[in-house]
């Protein structure tokens, strides 16, 4: 036990402190090359700089590669971290290049799938499907399918909640730590330590991207954040109960797909929500507007950026309870030692 909280406790720090180092040198680099976009929620309208991915995943990959060499050497193990080491960076890098040139809508969904293919080619999976309560579904062939899709899923859900001032990165904070605290519950010592880099990544990122903003995450951080929460989910079994936790952002997602009714790029649409006079969030009266989780919070009044993200984080926290409940009601699973 002593070593999986040595190793717990070097790899959050590392991914803490990678973050937190580099994210200010970051935004003067961004700064310089006038790589920013309009805030457009602030009074003003303030230049922020974009993106934020480089910290997020500089701080992912060097909290993971020590992780490595500090837990036991486990096939399912060292096969997990290598498949989240490039899954990861695959994001990365198909979200660097819709924050420099704005791609079509099946770019990412497409591109994400195909940087899911590395978690199959090094078998780091089980094929059975975990339902809590119910117990387990073999679905050896149909599996494959779930983790060409879930990346997928899980990147481009963290990237249609990033709206406003630190909601991505305090989401995927409390998301991160509550998956973590899940695989702790059911013995999965090795992957909730995984998780953690993943969470304190996003809680160091959280001080400079809560209101007001001093840089934005991008589509580069957002999927990368998002596609390594769904590395973890496979990795560890826990796919449904990780989804609990992201429900609120699944809702968000499911939201916007239902009403827009195609694969569209989130930019290239009319926005869901307006300003009133005194610069407040209030829905948009046009019909043919996207509805989103945001547009539904600011219904029945409307609210300032600050409560809007306050109430988004009462939904993460709330869905994050109910994912440790759950883990606690479906019984104590143990990690093969294979």
């Amino acid at each position: 036990m002593q070593e999986f909280i040595i190793a717990a406790v070097v790899t959050s720090a590392i991914a803490f402190f990678v973050v937190f180092g580099m994210v200010p040198p970051l935004i003067k680099a961004l700064t310089r090359k006038n790589w920013a976009v309009k805030d457009v929620n602030r009074v003003g309208g303030a230049m922020v700089p974009r993106p934020g991915g480089p910290a997020i995943l500089a701080g992912i990959i060097a909290a993971e590669i020590s992780l490595y060499f500090l837990l036991p050497q486990e096939k399912i193990i060292t096969r997990g971290i290598t498949a989240l080491l490039i899954t990861t960076s695959a994001a990365f890098v198909i979200g660097f290049i819709d924050d420099r040139r704005v791609m079509g809508g099946w770019f990412k969904p497409l591109a994400l799938a195909g940087a899911a293919i590395p978690i199959i080619a090094l078998g780091a999976y089980e094929p059975n499907l975990a339902f809590p309560l119910f117990g387990e579904v073999k679905i050896p062939a149909l599996y494959l399918g779930l983790i060409i899709f879930m990346i997928p899923i899980t990147g481009n859900t963290i990237n249609s909640i990033d709206v406003m001032n630190g909601i991505a990165s305090g989401f995927m904070m409390i998301a991160s730590f509550s998956l973590a605290i899940v695989l702790f519950v059911m013995q999965n010592y090795s992957v909730a330590i995984m998780t953690l880099p993943i969470a304190f990544a996003s809680l160091a990122f959280f001080r400079y991207h809560r209101f007001p903003a001093k840089i934005f995450p991008g589509d580069s951080g957002a999927l990368t954040l998002g596609a390594a929460y769904g590395v973890i989910a496979i990795v560890g079994r826990v796919e449904v109960i990780a989804a609990i936790a992201l429900l609120p952002a699944i809702i968000n997602s499911f939201l916007f797909l239902s009403s827009v009714k195609r694969i569209v790029e989130h930019r290239q649409i009319k926005g869901p929500t307006t300003h009133t006079e005194d610069h407040k969030i209030t829905a948009t009266k046009e019909l043919d507007a996207p509805v989103t989780l945001v547009r539904l919070i600011v219904a029945a009044k409307p609210l300032t950026e600050k409560e809007i993200g306050f109430a988004i984080f009462r939904l993460a926290i709330f869905s994050g309870i109910l994912a440790i409940i759950t883990a606690f009601a479906s019984g104590v699973v143990v990690w093969p030692s294979s």
